[in-house]
């Protein structure tokens, strides 16, 4: 009797264990705790997703990237695999942010002779700007950023879409944003920085390109560092030069058409953690000013 008495105590326990836990599909009882340092959307599991939301953390980062020839030195991916850590310390240094799945296609033109170039239109650009935007709406997220790591789109194409989604949603408590100054204005500092201080300006996978790949990635191939010393290209002059005259000047310099424009042969990884530096600096100030200054929604236009 004693022995049918604990077998079926045991029984009893299972089942009340499995009942517990409640048919397939059911709702999580509680939410997961997510960590701080959880702000990659591809990261996350969709509870952890949910969590973050509950917890104040609405604002959806979308930063592209783009794959494109970056010179003999420098891997094609370079845009995409910046992009993604710089996407991520910006929504560390948020906190109130996820970054969401870098885009690794953006404005551009394929080339037989400098093969490392796949891109998209500026239509195409647009329209998988404003899906992917709206898609973060619909999934619950209250602030949309969009921003890129290369220029061709930009402005045009980012500020359109956030112009006409903003104008859609903003009723609703729901806005979009270009932030700009995590690329156009970081470069132009930074490219202002060099030349004051004796370096040759570039404008295409010169010093600040290399030189955060190197910072960024350098222990992990992203750079052929053995390529770094003869990393020179197409002269990029001062833009303050009368342009007939910067045309004529740069026209009777030597032309490397190795994909560089300008010179990368003096980077370093210090220097490449400056630029990275001042990119987050001003995407984190320029996006904390959007979201505590509503009435600036359409400023940056």
């Amino acid at each position: 009797m004693r022995l049918f008495v604990s077998a079926t105590a045991a029984l009893a326990l299972l089942a009340s264990a499995v009942f517990a836990q409640g048919p397939p599909g059911a709702k999580l009882s509680s939410a997961p705790k997510v960590k701080s340092s959880l702000v990659e959307f591809e990261m996350m599991t969709w509870p952890e997703v949910k969590a973050a939301l509950a917890a104040g953390k609405t604002t959806a980062l979308f930063y592209t990237g783009g794959t494109e020839q970056r010179g003999p030195q420098n891997v094609n991916g370079g845009h995409n695999l910046m992009a993604k850590a710089t996407v991520k310390q910006i929504a560390l240094k948020l906190g109130n942010a996820i970054a969401m799945p870098v885009l690794p296609y953006t404005p551009n033109e394929a080339s037989a002779e400098l093969p490392g170039t796949i891109g998209l239109t500026d239509d195409l650009l647009g329209a998988i700007l404003e899906r992917i935007s709206e898609q973060a709406i619909v999934t619950g997220f209250k602030n949309i950023i969009l921003m890129g790591d290369h220029g061709g789109g930009q402005p045009k194409v980012y500020s359109a879409v956030a112009r006409k989604l903003d104008e859609k949603y903003a009723s609703n408590g729901i806005h979009v944003y270009y932030c700009d100054e995590v690329y156009e204005k970081a470069n132009n500092d930074f490219s202002n920085w060099l030349v004051a201080h004796g370096y040759p300006r570039s404008l295409h996978a010169g010093i600040p390109d290399t030189s955060e790949m190197l910072y960024l990635g350098g222990a992990t191939g992203w750079v052929r560092k053995e390529q770094i010393r003869e990393a020179v290209g197409d002269p990029v002059l001062d833009p303050g030069q009368h342009a007939l005259d910067s045309q004529s000047a740069a026209n009777a310099l030597p032309h490397r058409n190795n994909g560089i424009k300008g010179d990368a042969r003096r980077s370093t990884a210090e220097l490449g953690k400056m630029v990275f530096d001042r990119k987050v600096e001003y995407a984190v100030k320029q996006i904390q000013e959007f979201l505590t200054t509503p009435q600036k929604t359409t400023a940056q236009y």
